[in-house]
């Protein structure tokens, strides 16, 4: 039975504490995978699960205008949880202000999501609405994917969305018929990185089962061939025989190999030799390979031997003002053109990780942006995990702190040797200016400079090109 419209007039006096707040996002994400297979709650199911009306809740998620605490304990109660005291703010608020307060007609209740945003530290889920694309790399994957034989590398410093993207071509991937297995080879034991017969067993046994297939492994590995012919033969004659579709294989995180060089080599080697079977065999142009990793191991690695060199290489690029407006905009800020994403971008750039991070805590009203800027820049702020992580890197390789530190120390940037460039810019640490290569925000400059400045290494020159 549809609730009567009834209008009153009533104080508003609290909002929700960023404790309340938090309180409520971890009880409904709860409620999201326990009863709504894992889908966000829209709108329209919170005024349902409630029986508060759109725009009552509209107005309690937005924590800018008051409601009063009946209002909230019914939200809260709603999902189990009892409101406690340090879960709202008491504010003053001189009109009087006139609502709806319980469930009206079905017409007022809108079906767009709440944006009860979780803590941005992994991919972008696949129905989230705060993916941002960035032109042309989707389409490009998207494409390359439907070629028979393809092979795409898609490559860049750890954080900058490459398993957002892998979810996203794995989902275009299915749409098309084809079937999908993506195997992460950080999951794979350390016992089997030093044993090239019991890696690749490890591979083909999951790749198997991941398309419900029966492994049968020991009846089907004759080791006396070889263990990388083996491991093809049972590719081509076993699993490639039995599926029809294409097979879009992603192996995610192929640099935790980099660590063993002779297992590197070998296994490259072999993805190498599938990518020439599929220029002559009909059974190999089914197999689709997507070979995912981070930049930040290259730093081991000669510059004259890249572990993986063939197929579409793909580097995933910062967010543009425009994407970063964009992802505020759906964060539900309001925020000027070329105001806000200015003074953000000026600290941290586009880097899609710390703006994730950023935007949640605006978003979720816990500081300003003002206050953000200057916690970061005094001490890490919201940022201290991802800088601490960066200077252990850095202090893992004395030579490169000395490098840096002549990047730090100037603000014109400068000329720095090719290995050297090239291994900042594999953990992610510069950008570049023409030829000048500079820390790749402001965020780094400040941070660093202060890391290396207890070092005692202040005193080494640079070459200054101004």
């Amino acid at each position: 039975m549809t609730l009567k419209q009834i209008k009153t007039k009533r104080r508003r006096g609290v909002i929700l504490s960023p404790r309340g707040l938090q309180r409520l996002k971890d009880a409904m994400l709860s409620w999201e995978i326990l009863e709504n297979h894992g889908d966000r709650i829209t709108l329209d199911q919170l005024s349902q699960q409630t029986n508060l009306s759109a725009k009552t809740l509209s107005r309690l998620w937005s924590a800018n205008k008051g409601v009063d605490q009946k209002t909230l304990k019914l939200c809260f109660n709603a999902f189990n949880l009892d409101l406690q005291k340090e879960d709202y703010i008491f504010i003053q608020e001189d009109n009087e202000i006139e609502s709806l307060d319980f469930l009206s007609d079905s017409s007022y209740l809108e079906t767009e999501r709440l944006s009860t945003w979780s803590y941005p530290d992994g991919p972008v889920p696949l129905n989230s609405t705060l993916y941002i694309e960035r032109p042309p790399v989707e389409e490009l994957i998207y494409r390359e994917v439907t070629q028979p034989g393809c092979v795409i590398r898609i490559r860049s410093p750890r954080q900058m969305g490459k398993t957002s993207l892998v979810l996203r071509l794995l989902d275009f991937a299915e749409t098309q018929g084809y079937h999908t297995v993506n195997l992460s080879c950080s999951q794979i034991d350390d016992q089997c990185l030093t044993n090239l017969n019991k890696l690749l067993r490890c591979l083909c046994h999951q790749i198997a089962t991941k398309l419900g297939i029966e492994p049968n492994i020991d009846n089907k590995w004759d080791e006396e061939v070889g263990y990388k012919l083996v491991c093809s033969f049972y590719l081509q004659n076993y699993i490639l025989k039995q599926i029809n579709n294409p097979i879009v294989l992603v192996l995610s995180e192929v640099d935790h190999f980099f660590a063993y060089p002779h297992i590197a080599q070998e296994f490259f080697a072999l993805l190498r030799s599938w990518c020439e079977e599929a220029r002559q065999n009909r059974l190999w142009q089914n197999l689709r390979l997507v070979v995912v990793y981070s930049t930040e191991k290259y730093v081991s690695l000669d510059i004259n031997h890249s572990p993986f060199n063939i197929g579409l290489p793909i580097r995933l690029n910062e967010f543009t003002h425009q994407q970063v407006e964009e992802l505020a905009r759906r964060y539900g800020l309001k925020w000027g053109v070329g105001k806000e994403s200015l003074q953000l971008m000026s600290l941290i750039g586009g880097h899609p990780a710390l703006i994730q991070l950023a935007l949640y805590y605006l978003s979720s009203g816990t500081m300003s942006l003002t206050e953000l800027i200057k916690d970061a820049i005094a001490n890490g702020g919201i940022y201290r995990h991802h800088l601490q992580c960066h200077w252990i890197k850095l202090q893992a390789n004395p030579h490169l702190i000395r490098t840096y530190t002549e990047l730090v120390s100037t603000k014109q940037g400068v000329v720095l040797d090719p290995m050297d460039t090239y291994k900042l810019e594999s953990l992610g640490l510069i950008t570049f200016e023409g030829d000048r290569v500079l820390p790749r925000c402001e965020l780094y400059r400040t941070y660093f400079a202060r890391q290396i400045s207890t070092l005692g290494l202040q005193s080494l020159s640079y070459v200054n090109l101004s």
